[in-house]
C-alpha cells in the first residue's frame, strides 16, 4: 500500500470516529443517568404540589371554626334569652288563668288614692263607686275635720312620746292594733283606752285577707274581739282595717256582715322605711296633702312619725282643723 493510500484510509477512519462521538453527545439514551436531573424540569413533579393549593381549602377549614364560633353565640343567646323569658311566661299564663277563674267578687284590690294639690281631696279607686250597701267602708270625711289613724301591727316605738304628744294637743286618735301586739303588750292597750283614744280591729295576726278562706277571716276578726274584751272588759268598736289595704269585694261584704265598717285612708306615707330627712318627711307628707275630711294613716313602727307627731298636731290645729274619731264617718250609700 502506497503512502497516499494509507493516509486516505486513516482520514476516513478518523472522520467516522468523530461523527460517532458527536452523536453520543447530542442524543442521550433514556437510561443515561444524565437524564435524571431533567426529571424535575417537567411540570409533572410541580403539578403534584399544585393540588396542594387546592388544600388551600385549608382556608375553608378556617371558615369552619368561624362558622362554629358564630353558631355558638346563637345557642348561647337562645338559652340566655329563652330561659328567662320562658320562665315568666308560664307564670303569667297561670296567673291569668287563675284571674280568669276567679269570680268578680274575688278580684283582689289594693287600696290607693291619687293625690292632688294641697287642700284638694284626692281621687279614689273606681271600685269604690260600685260598693254596695252591704259593703260598708269609709275613706274620707267632709268639712274641717281630720281623722288621725295610727296602725300598730308592727313594733311599738316611742309609746310614751306618742301618748304625750297626743295629750299635749288634746288629740284623740284612732288606733288599729293587731291582736298579737296587745297579747304581748296588754298595758299598751290599757294606756290607750285610758287616755280616751278609739281602738279598732286590725285582725289577730296581720295576714293578707286575700290569701285566707272565709273561716280563717272570721277567726282573725273574732279572736281579736275575744282578746280585746279579756284585757279591757269592753267590746271592741266595730271598725276594721284590712292588713296592707288588701281586700276584695267578697271579703269586704264578709267583714261588713260581721258588723264592721272598713276604714281606708286619704293620706299615707312610706313610713315602713327609714326616712331620708328624719321627722321632716312625715311632717311634709301630711301637711302637703292636708284636705277636708282627711283620713291620715300613720304607722307607730316609724320612729320619725313619733318624733314629728307633736309638730303635725299643732300645725293641723293651726290651719283650722279639728281632730275626729272614725265613728263620725258614715259609709256612702
Amino acid at each position: 500500500m502506497t503512502n497516499s493510500t494509507r493516509n486516505a484510509a486513516l482520514l476516513i477512519i478518523l472522520s467516522v470516529t468523530l461523527v460517532g462521538c458527536a452523536d453520543i453527545s447530542l442524543s442521550p439514551p433514556v437510561g443515561n443517568p444524565a437524564a435524571t436531573p431533567a426529571a424535575p424540569t417537567p411540570t409533572a413533579p410541580q403539578i403534584s404540589p399544585t393540588p396542594t393549593p387546592k388544600p388551600s381549602s385549608t382556608p375553608k377549614p378556617t371558615d369552619t371554626p368561624i362558622a362554629t364560633h358564630q353558631s355558638t353565640p346563637e345557642p348561647t343567646k337562645t338559652p340566655a334569652t329563652a330561659a328567662p323569658t320562658a320562665t315568666p311566661k308560664p307564670v303569667i299564663k297561670e296567673d291569668t288563668a287563675k284571674a280568669k277563674a276567679l269570680p268578680a267578687d274575688r278580684t283582689p284590690y289594693s287600696w290607693y288614692y291619687m293625690k292632688k294639690k294641697t287642700g284638694q281631696v284626692p281621687d279614689f279607686p273606681k271600685e269604690t263607686k260600685s260598693f254596695s250597701a252591704d259593703q260598708k267602708a269609709v275613706w274620707v270625711g267632709t268639712g274641717k275635720k281630720v281623722y288621725l289613724t295610727i296602725d300598730a301591727g308592727g313594733p311599738l316605738i316611742e309609746v310614751d312620746l306618742m301618748l304625750k304628744s297626743l295629750k299635749a294637743n288634746g288629740v284623740k286618735a284612732n288606733f288599729f292594733i293587731t291582736g298579737n301586739n296587745i297579747k304581748k303588750n296588754p298595758d299598751y292597750l290599757k294606756r290607750i283606752v285610758a287616755d280616751g283614744h278609739f281602738v279598732a280591729n286590725h285582725t289577730m295576726t296581720h295576714t293578707d285577707f286575700n290569701d285566707l278562706t272565709d273561716d280563717q277571716i272570721r277567726k282573725e276578726v273574732t279572736d281579736f274581739e275575744v282578746l280585746y274584751k279579756q284585757i279591757t272588759g269592753k267590746e271592741v268598736g266595730k271598725y276594721f282595717r284590712f292588713p296592707y289595704g288588701h281586700y276584695n269585694p267578697h271579703n269586704l261584704s264578709l267583714v261588713s256582715g260581721m258588723g264592721y265598717t272598713s276604714v281606708f285612708w286619704s293620706t299615707a306615707m312610706r313610713d315602713w322605711e327609714p326616712r331620708a330627712n328624719g321627722a321632716e318627711d312625715p311632717y311634709n307628707d301630711i301637711m302637703n296633702n292636708l284636705h277636708d275630711g282627711n283620713v291620715i294613716l300613720m304607722h307607730q313602727g316609724s320612729e320619725e312619725n313619733m318624733q314629728a307627731l307633736d309638730r303635725i298636731c299643732k300645725e293641723i290645729i293651726k290651719r283650722g282643723y279639728e281632730f275626729g274619731l272614725v265613728t263620725d264617718l258614715q259609709p256612702k250609700k
